[in-house]
């Protein structure tokens, strides 16, 4: 499997990110796509979270292999731009990007996993992360990952 290299703009959420600011989606920026890609899925955790084993505050996916991931995907089910893209239902109960909201003094960590597929999926939006993942069986060509952490 070839390496695709994932980053996003900062290593420590900025505020426009988090539940303080816009709870805005961030840029993903995705380096080395494959010639074969037909879309990306976008899986968020917080691998801490106290009530379960994996919080899912972000599923995304039929994203086109574009380089970057523009920031500010609207919530809801279907997304038509920045990029078009498909959403999922997260942990928190919606459909869309929601940034962390640590309590004060306490530390958040975010895993970003992105994933690169050979087709664009047939889910509907508003599917759960189990069904991305059995979605997603059989047809990722790449996979990266990046980490970004919230504090308050």
């Amino acid at each position: 499997m070839e390496r695709l290299i994932v980053t996003l703009d900062f290593l420590t959420f900025p505020p426009t990110n988090t539940c303080d600011g816009g709870n805005i989606s961030p840029r993903i920026r995705l380096k080395g796509i494959s010639s074969e890609a037909a879309s990306v899925a976008v899986m968020v955790f917080n691998p801490f979270e106290k009530s379960c084993c994996s919080f899912t505050p972000w599923i995304c996916w039929n994203i086109p292999p574009v380089p970057v991931i523009p920031e500010g995907l609207p919530a809801g089910p279907v997304v038509s731009g920045p990029v078009p893209a498909i959403q999922g239902i997260t942990d928190c109960g919606t459909t869309g990007y929601t940034g962390p909201c640590p309590p004060p003094g306490e530390m958040i960590r975010y895993q970003f996993k992105v994933y690169v597929l050979d087709t664009m999926l047939d889910l509907p939006g508003g599917s759960d992360k189990h069904a991305l993942v059995t979605a997603m069986k059989g047809h990722v060509l790449q996979f990266g990952e990046t980490v970004a952490i919230a504090t308050r």
